[in-house]
């Protein structure tokens, strides 16, 4: 991942991808755009209907990317239970992000678990990064301690 390029490269992935969250499987897909950017592992954009109805709602909050745009988060719901503020979408990315428009990311440290092709996912250290960890990507990543000014 210290590969990866600044700004950041979205391409498109056919893994697959799983999310359950209160024991409810909320989402299964091999749709998915992965953005890959220095220092952070591979964030997952997933289409908003492959979500199961009601699982995505609106939730306070937005944050600024300097290459993507104004970030909205989402509350995350499965299985009774609710996990507000857990993903994030750019409703009108900017410049050379188009491809997001309509697709969540999801916090997976804040779910019970996501996969990625049948392999479960460690989060990205701290609280404001979303990246997911596979065995196939190799850190440090950004968001350990000491490591925000990277």
């Amino acid at each position: 991942m210290w590969d990866y390029p600044r700004p950041p490269r979205i391409e498109p992935s056919t893994e697959r991808i799983r999310i359950v969250l209160g024991g409810e499987l909320i989402l299964d897909t091999t749709d998915s755009l992965r953005v890959l950017e220095t220092s952070h592992p591979p964030v997952y954009y997933i289409p908003q209907s492959a979500f199961v109805p009601g699982a995505l709602e609106p939730a306070a909050g937005s944050s600024f990317c300097e290459f993507k745009g104004a970030a909205k988060y989402l509350t995350v719901r499965g299985g009774g239970k609710e996990a507000d503020g857990a993903a994030w979408s750019y409703p009108d990315p900017a410049f050379g992000f188009e491809a997001l428009a309509d697709r969540v990311a999801v916090y997976p440290g804040r779910m019970d678990y996501c996969e990625v092709d049948g392999e479960r996912v460690s989060a990205q250290p701290g609280r404001f990064y979303g990246g997911w960890i596979t065995s196939r990507v190799v850190g440090p990543f950004k968001g350990e301690p000491g490591t925000m000014d990277w």
